[in-house]
């Protein structure tokens, strides 16, 4: 959803009679004009005292659940993304931009969509329909992969948690129109509804693709028929939820022999993986579908493939294709009344198929050169500023010590883009067919994704866009990774002193950096090999360190609910990472700044602040009360302040007040 500031007017002055009054009323005291709601004291609750003014002067809209300051960061680089692809559309600067230009422009002529009809689909409907034999299956299951369409399982690259610094291919479970294998078996009523209404959906994409009316009913169980055996051999998605279990490396020379109808061998060499390992964890699974395509005749295959093709396309294609997507999609399983605004459901396309390529054109506008500089110049300077903390740290052993150096002289910190390119070598688009470019650029990012694969390949790429604000600890590749898009305000503004910089870029940089060593990063040693190398002394104080940090934010109230209190235990990661935040960047500013006066301290607290206005629903405020990891904005501010002794000499707030425990009560993360 867009989220835009609103200007709330708050002058409410009470006014005397029109009559002009006579000379005893004169003499009476005037009506007091209403005061404004007063401003919270620094030292009670800094969040409201230092966002006053944003607090003012952004409410919710209408039908909106949150608005925040990183939301409206996220809001405001969607909007320079905008403007990128306009300026690409209309004055190119160079082939990659005449690429996503012309993406651009035929995604947004509606009237070429709609006389395209299903043409960009054509040429794989052809292949499909050409299908005379089950052995011409699997090449038509590859070829679709191949374009960006995964059909009856799912394959990507991902880390070989045997070895951290290479990518694998994954076999998975997929090929279901269905987002949870259990809609095909559970009986309830609710769920035959749905199935009632998926039945219809399959329909008419089969009739878009081209089933006779008199084959439809027909057409469309064997399509449910297929996927409801494919349900069958999966697991459930809770079984899923552990990385663990969807790892289980095995040689993919056997996979040809084992999987001799799914012709597995040669898909691999279709996607372009040469690798000697891949990772089956449910063969159960692959030797149902490997049996499926032996016994299954030709055209239930040809169904479900087109099928396939066309729910995977039809929000790409003509108005009946996205109708009948979005009634079933949008409106029964996402509960959304309207589809997106086009612009918006373009631009989503977009990044969904060249995300990549947009991320690399948005660093070239977006960024300067100085303002990189001067992000990696901090994350640098809390680096090595964490580096020193861990040395004096008494709770650590020499060896603990020893490997958090190791680790720690290993970072690799990552501004802007990946230090690792793509290769853009693209077929031209053109402005003609909107489809038929989703599927070039779809095919595209798949050929890349590929390239993860093998040795020395798990650095190849980020797994967030450098388009979209983050800033992130890789605990798999010990790198910090922050993107193009985050380093604006209220991140890193290059208009504002250095106590603002490190107050808001310094701590977020500092927040992702003690990930690499706290209780997550403990599981990840220098080597980027998977072992735990603290004590169990260490574990003990790690864990005497979270007890007081979950009490501290267990007894805060959670904002716009009633009697809500915030669950300390289940944040407790993310605030011992946001005190871990504050302590680096301040301790790294003060070493780089020695000569910084008060002002400039409360200029940093400020900054940090400045992060994490927001104001929230109470429906909102009740789903992330019971899931989020994250603090709500008021205690990601003060959380960490009532700690700093450096925060209440900058405000002069006394001890045992709301800002400031009392010295002998501060949890220091870095004593």
């Amino acid at each position: 959803m867009t989220l835009r500031p609103l200007a709330c007017a708050l002058a409410l002055s009470l006014i005397a009679g029109l009559a002009a009054p006579g000379a005893e009323a004169a003499k009476k005291r005037a009506p007091a004009k209403a005061k404004a709601a007063p401003v919270a004291n620094v030292c009670s609750d800094f969040y409201a005292n230092a966002n006053a003014d944003w607090l003012k002067s952004n409410t919710l809209l209408p039908g909106v659940g949150s608005v925040s300051a990183i939301e409206q960061l996220g809001a405001r680089a969607r909007q320079q993304q905008l403007d990128l692809l306009n300026g690409a559309m209309t004055s190119p600067k160079n082939d990659v931009q005449k690429l996503l230009g012309d993406f651009w422009a035929s995604g947004l002529d509606e009237a070429a969509v709609e006389r395209d009809g299903a043409q960009p689909i054509a040429p794989l409907l052809s292949r499909i329909n050409a299908i005379k034999n089950t052995k011409e299956v699997p090449a038509s299951i590859a070829a679709l992969h191949q374009v960006g369409i995964p059909v009856l399982f799912n394959f990507g690259a991902d880390i070989d948690l045997n070895d951290l610094n290479r990518h694998i291919g994954y076999f998975a479970q997929g090929g279901l129109g269905l987002p949870d294998p259990e809609y095909y078996t559970r009986t309830d009523a609710d769920t035959r509804a749905l199935m009632g209404r998926y039945n219809t959906y399959v329909q008419k994409i089969l009739a878009l693709t081209g089933t006779p009316q008199a084959q439809l009913a027909a057409e469309a169980q064997q399509v449910i028929d297929l996927e409801t055996r494919i349900a069958r051999a999966s697991r459930s998605l809770l079984d899923l939820r552990d990385p663990r279990t969807n790892y289980t490396p095995v040689d993919t020379a056997k996979l040809a022999k084992q999987y001799k109808r799914l012709q597995l061998g040669e898909f691999l060499k279709a996607q372009g993986v040469t690798d000697d390992t891949v990772s089956m964890a449910n063969p159960k699974l692959f030797s149902t579908l490997d049996g499926l395509v032996g016994s299954l005749k030709p055209n239930q295959w040809k169904a479900y493939l087109r099928w396939r093709v066309g729910d995977a396309m039809a929000p790409y294609l003509a108005k009946p294709f996205r109708e009948a997507e979005f009634d079933f999609r949008g409106k029964l399983l996402q509960g959304r009344a309207n589809p997106p605004p086009r612009a918006q459901a373009v631009l989503d396309a977009i990044t969904l198929a060249a995300g990549p390529m947009v991320g690399h054109q948005y660093a070239a506008r977006y960024l300067p050169a100085a303002t990189d500089k001067r992000a990696e110049d901090i994350a640098k300077q809390v680096r090595d500023t964490l580096g020193q903390v861990i040395e004096r740290d008494t709770r650590f052993s020499a060896a603990a010590k020893a490997e958090a150096k190791a680790k720690l002289d290993k970072l690799k910190i990552e501004i802007g883009l990946p230090n690792r390119d793509l290769d853009y070598t693209v077929q031209p688009m053109g402005r003609g067919s909107f489809g038929s470019n989703m599927l070039i650029a779809s095919t595209w990012r798949h050929r890349e994704e590929m390239k993860r694969i093998g040795r020395g390949n798990a650095d190849r790429r980020w797994d967030v866009l450098p388009q979209e604000p983050a800033l992130a600890y890789d605990i798999a590749q010990n790198r910090l990774i922050v993107t193009a898009a985050m380093l604006q305000a209220p991140v890193l503004d290059m208009g504002k002193d250095a106590a603002t910089q490190y107050g808001s870029f310094g701590t977020l940089v500092g927040h992702e950096l003690s990930h690499g060593f706290d209780n997550r990063g403990r599981l990840v040693d220098a080597k980027q090999e998977l072992r735990d190398w603290w004590t169990p002394t260490e574990v003990a104080a790690w864990d005497a360190l979270g007890k007081r940090v979950a009490a501290q934010y267990s007894g805060y109230d959670y904002p716009d609910l009633k009697g809500v209190k915030l669950n300390g235990q289940q944040t407790l990661d993310e605030n011992i990472a946001d005190l871990a935040g504050v302590e680096l960047a301040w301790a790294a500013y003060r070493s780089a700044e020695p000569g910084s006066t008060k002002a400039n301290h409360q200029a940093f607290y400020k900054a940090w602040a400045s992060l994490w206005p927001q104001h929230m629903t109470s429906e909102v405020a009740t789903q992330r009360a019971a899931t989020s990891v994250h603090a709500p904005g008021q205690w990601r501010t003060n959380g960490p302040l009532v700690n700093q002794a450096s925060f209440g000499e900058a405000f002069a707030c006394k001890a045992n007040t709301a800002m400031q425990a009392a010295a002998n009560q501060q949890i220091k993360l870095f004593p």
